[in-house]
């Protein structure tokens, strides 16, 4: 089985991946849940990932749609089409599952799955953090970890448009 193949089978609707989690739950195991745009992979986004990843047994990584990205981002967004850029995130090894999500923010597969620890990277604050209240109501707990300075996508994108 070739390296694409088995990256592509982490990369999940939310039916499977419900199924996954009660799998993994049945087997006693934790799980971590993120979630982002990840439209040019920086630093700052494996920094994430890796912090993420060490918080529970398993991560789940929930992927904008393209469709979603554009209404965050704007028009000229995403870089990368939803399936390359859940392809890429599916291919880290501290990754086990991807879903992309339609909605402008991944309430709905918080709420289908209540991961055990919801990770957000940034400056946000708990209260602030989408199905934060529903992952503390049900047992869990929420982790911000600190961004790496100086590491954006659209910090990434201005540097291209500066060179041209």
């Amino acid at each position: 089985m070739n390296q694409v193949h088995i990256a592509s089978e982490k990369i999940m609707d939310l039916k499977h991946l419900s199924a996954w989690v009660a799998a993994q739950r049945v087997k006693g195991k934790k799980i971590a849940f993120t979630n982002g745009c990840f439209d040019i992979i920086h630093i700052g986004h494996i920094a994430s990932l890796q912090a993420a990843a060490k918080e529970a047994d398993f991560l789940i990584v929930a992927i904008n749609s393209d469709s979603s990205v554009k209404r965050l981002k704007g028009p000229q967004r995403p870089v990368n089409f939803e399936m390359n850029r859940a392809l890429v995130i599916s291919s880290f090894i501290y990754t086990d599952a991807v879903i992309i999500f339609e909605e402008d923010t991944p309430l709905r597969v918080i709420k289908s799955i209540l991961p055990d620890v919801l990770v957000k990277g940034g400056d946000y604050t708990i209260d602030k953090i989408v199905g934060a209240s529903d992952v503390i109501a049900n047992g869990g707990r929420v982790v911000i970890n600190p961004i790496v300075d100086g590491y954006s996508t659209t910090g990434t994108l201005q540097k291209v448009q500066d060179i041209k």
